[in-house]
C-alpha cells in the first residue's frame, strides 16, 4: 500500500508542470524610490494566466490597487496611477500561492547614473571623504547599484542589487557624481530621490548600445553582423585576435627549452620588446592575454655595497612569479597571491657593476601583471635605495585558452544587454552620464554614437526624457594640443555637438575642476553641483543659470577676432586674480597657431597675436589637458572649449570595429 501511495504521487508530479511563485524583477526592493507624476510600470512573472495583484498602501494612500494576469509566457506588466510625492509606503504583490511585500518604498524623483570610472568612482575616494561620509544622514536619497555583467543578448532580469538608504555606513560605495547631484536636488526640492548607478569603469559607447540600434547605423552594420552569436564564439574571436598579436608583436612562442633559459645572466635578450613597468597586461592588443610573460632588466651594483646583503621589492603581482638574479633563482610564489613581493639577495648573488634581474609571470586568469606602484619596485639597503620602476625587455612564453574576456569592451551591446535592458521600462525621470574618455581614439565617430545611445535608450523607454552629460575633464592624455592635434579636444567638441543633435541635453563643462595627473578628479562635488543646475532648470524650471558662456559666432576686423558667445550670464569674467584670460590661440591660413591675447569688451572677447597678421581662425582650451583655460560667466561657471574652423582633426578616420 505505501509503495502505491509514492506511485500515485509520483504519477502527479511528472502528469502536472510545477508551479512558480510570483516573482519581482531585481530592481522592485524594499527601500525603492518610484518616479511621482508618472504612471509606475510594475512587471514580473507568473504562472502563465495566473491573476497578480498590486496594491500600493500606506499613510494617506489607500486603495491604489491593479490587477493584471500572467501572459501564456509567464510574463505580465500593470501600470500603477501617477502619485506625488511621498512614502513611505508598502508596495504589495499578491499571486496565487504568494505574496511579496517591499516596505519603506518612497515616492519621488529617479534618475539613471551611467557611464565609465568617473561615475562608478565612489564617495569614499571624493574630496573631504570623511567629511562627506560621516554628514551623509539623508534618509529619503535612495541608491541601487546595477551587478556588473556582460551578454551578447539581451537578459530581463538583473542578476542581484538592493537599494540602501543613504547613511554614513552606507554612502561611501555610492557613485559620487550620482550622490551628489542627488544630494543637491534633495536640498533643492525636499522630496525622496533614487539613484540607480550602472556604471563601468572604461567602457566605450558602443556597449551601451542596443544590436538594433548599433544595426541602423551604418558605420556600425558591418560590425553588428560580424558579430559571434554566443559568448564562445566570442571568446574564440578574442583567442584569434589574442594570437594575431603575438605573432605580430614576436614572431610566435618560443619553445619550453628556448624559454627555460631566459633567467640566464648571459642571456641575450637584445630583439626583445620593452615594456614600462609597473602594469598590468590587460591593455591594447594584449589585453586578453593569460598565459607566462618574462620579464629582464639590468641594475647596477655600487662598489660600496659589494658583499653586502640587499632587498629587492617588486610589488603586487598577479599571479604567480618565479624570479632569478644573475641566474640564480631567488624566490616565487607557487599560488596566486595579491602580497607584495619582497625578496633578501645574498652577498654571494650579487656583484659590482651590472646585475640582471628575470622574472617569470604566470597569469592564470582575469588581469595580470605588476599591480603595485612605482615607489614598490625598488633595491634598497637601510638609506640607500635604487627604483626598478620603469623600462624592462619582455618577451611572452605562453598563452593559456581560459576563454576570458577583457570585459564589457570585446563587442558592442554587451553592457545594454545586462545593465540596462533590464532596468527598461522602470519609471524615472532622466539619465545623468560621465562617459568619453574611452572613446576619445574615435572622437570623431563619438559625433554620431553617442546621440545614438541617446535615442536608443529613449526610443526602449518610449519617452524622450532628460539626458545630462558631463564633459571631460582636463586630462594630460598624451600632450594633445593645438599642434599636433588632441583627440580629447575632439571628444569634447563632439560632446558639444550632441547638445545640437539630440533634444532635452544638458552638458556640464568642468575642465577647470579636471586633474592633468589623474585621469579621476576627485572633485565630484562640483560635477553633480553643475549637472543639477541643468536639471532643475531643465525639468523643475527653476530660474538658475545651469551652464557657462557658449561661442556663438566669430568677425575678423584687421588683425584681431572678436567672438560672440550666449549663456553670459550676468556678465563675462577671467577667473583669476589678475583678470587675464588664458586659453585662446589664434591662427592664420596656414594653420599654425599661437598664443593669443584676448580681452573682455562690451560682452565679447577680443582676440589677437603679433604673429598673426591676418587671422582666420580661434581655438579656445583646446587642448588634452585644457586647466589654464579660465573664460567663466560671473555665476561661476566655465566656458565651453571650442574652435571656430572645421579644418580636419587627428581622429576623423578612425572606426568602431
Amino acid at each position: 500500500m505505501p509503495f502505491r501511495i509514492f506511485l500515485f504521487f509520483t504519477c502527479l508530479l511528472f502528469t502536472f508542470p510545477a508551479h512558480a511563485d510570483v516573482r519581482l524583477p531585481a530592481i522592485f526592493d524594499s527601500h525603492m524610490v518610484l518616479q511621482r507624476h508618472q504612471p509606475v510600470p510594475v512587471w514580473g512573472w507568473a504562472d502563465a494566466g495566473e491573476k497578480v495583484t498590486v496594491e500600493l498602501t500606506g499613510s494617506g494612500i489607500t486603495g491604489r490597487i491593479k490587477t493584471t494576469k500572467a501572459g501564456k509566457d509567464g510574463k505580465w506588466m500593470l501600470r500603477l496611477d501617477a502619485e506625488k510625492e511621498g512614502g513611505p509606503y508598502k508596495l504589495v504583490v499578491k499571486g496565487k500561492r504568494n505574496i511579496i511585500t517591499l516596505d519603506d518604498v518612497l515616492i519621488g524623483e529617479v534618475w539613471i547614473c551611467s557611464g565609465q570610472s568617473n561615475m562608478q568612482w565612489p564617495v569614499r575616494l571624493s574630496d573631504s571623504a570623511e567629511k562627506e561620509i560621516a554628514a551623509a544622514n539623508y534618509p529619503m536619497i535612495r541608491h541601487f547599484e546595477v551587478p556588473r555583467k556582460i551578454s551578447l543578448t539581451p537578459e530581463e532580469d538583473l542578476p542581484g542589487g538592493e537599494w540602501k538608504i543613504t547613511t554614513p555606513e552606507n554612502v561611501g560605495q555610492f557613485t559620487a557624481v550620482g550622490y551628489f547631484f542627488g544630494r543637491a536636488l534633495h536640498q533643492q526640492l525636499g522630496i525622496p530621490v533614487g539613484l540607480i548607478h550602472s556604471a563601468w569603469g572604461g567602457t566605450m559607447v558602443e556597449t551601451w548600445v542596443s544590436k538594433e540600434a548599433m544595426k541602423s547605423f551604418s558605420e556600425f552594420s558591418e560590425v553588428v553582423d560580424a558579430m559571434p552569436a554566443s559568448m564562445e564564439e566570442l571568446g574564440a574571436k578574442r583567442k584569434a585576435k589574442l594570437d594575431d598579436a603575438i605573432h605580430e608583436l614576436q614572431g610566435g612562442l618560443p619553445t619550453p627549452a628556448e624559454s627555460r633559459s631566459w633567467s640566464a645572466a648571459s642571456f641575450d635578450d637584445g630583439n626583445w620588446k620593452t615594456i614600462e613597468l609597473p602594469r598590468n597586461f590587460d591593455r591594447g592588443n594584449l589585453g586578453a592575454l593569460d598565459g607566462v610573460i618574462w620579464f629582464r632588466r639590468e641594475f647596477d651594483l655600487p662598489d660600496s655595497l659589494a658583499g653586502q646583503r640587499l632587498v629587492l621589492s617588486l610589488g603586487s603581482i598577479d599571479d604567480m612569479d618565479d624570479t632569478y638574479v644573475n641566474g640564480v633563482k631567488i624566490g616565487g610564489t607557487s599560488a596566486k597571491t595579491s602580497t607584495g613581493r619582497t625578496y633578501i639577495l645574498e652577498p654571494s648573488q650579487l656583484r659590482a657593476g651590472k646585475n640582471t634581474i628575470a622574472i617569470r609571470v604566470e597569469d592564470l586568469g582575469g588581469q595580470g601583471g605588476f599591480t603595485g606602484g612605482p615607489e614598490d619596485m625598488k633595491i634598497s639597503r637601510n638609506a640607500y635605495e635604487q627604483s626598478l620602476a620603469g623600462i624592462w625587455k619582455f618577451r611572452i612564453a605562453a598563452s593559456v585558452d581560459n576563454n576570458q574576456f577583457t570585459g564589457p569592451n570585446d563587442a558592442g551591446t554587451l553592457l545594454y544587454n545586462t545593465m540596462i535592458a533590464p532596468l527598461i521600462p522602470y519609471a524615472m525621470q532622466g539619465a545623468i552620464w560621465y562617459q568619453g574618455e574611452s572613446n576619445a581614439g574615435r572622437a570623431y565617430q563619438y559625433r554620431k554614437s553617442f546621440p545614438l545611445m541617446i535615442k536608443d535608450w529613449r526610443d526602449r523607454w518610449k519617452e524622450t526624457f532628460p539626458f545630462l552629460f558631463v564633459q571631460l575633464a582636463s586630462f594630460n592624455a598624451a600632450g594633445g594640443n593645438s599642434t599636433k592635434g588632441s583627440s580629447w579636444a575632439e571628444l569634447r567638441e563632439a560632446q558639444d555637438l550632441t547638445l545640437q543633435a539630440s533634444p532635452k541635453t544638458g552638458m556640464a563643462v568642468i575642465h577647470d575642476i579636471g586633474n592633468p595627473g589623474n585621469i579621476h578628479p576627485s572633485n565630484k562635488q562640483d560635477v553633480g553641483k553643475r549637472l543639477a543646475l541643468h536639471a532643475l532648470k531643465m525639468v523643475y524650471g527653476q530660474d538658475v543659470i545651469a551652464q557657462g558662456p557658449r561661442y556663438a559666432s566669430m568677425q575678423k576686423e584687421g588683425n584681431k577676432i572678436t567672438l560672440s558667445f550666449s549663456n553670459t550670464g550676468t556678465g563675462l569674467v577671467a577667473n583669476n586674480k589678475y583678470g587675464y584670460l588664458n586659453g585662446f590661440e589664434i591662427a592664420g591660413a596656414n594653420k599654425v597657431f599661437h598664443w593669443a591675447k584676448a580681452e573682455i569688451r562690451d560682452g565679447k572677447i577680443i582676440v589677437w597675436s603679433d604673429a598673426v597678421k591676418d587671422p582666420v581662425a580661434v581655438h579656445y582650451g583646446w587642448a588634452d589637458d585644457n586647466m589654464e583655460a579660465n573664460l567663466f560667466n560671473k555665476e561661476g561657471l566655465p566656458a565651453a572649449p571650442f574652435r571656430t574652423d572645421d579644418w580636419k582633426g587627428i581622429t576623423e578616420e578612425a572606426r568602431f570595429k
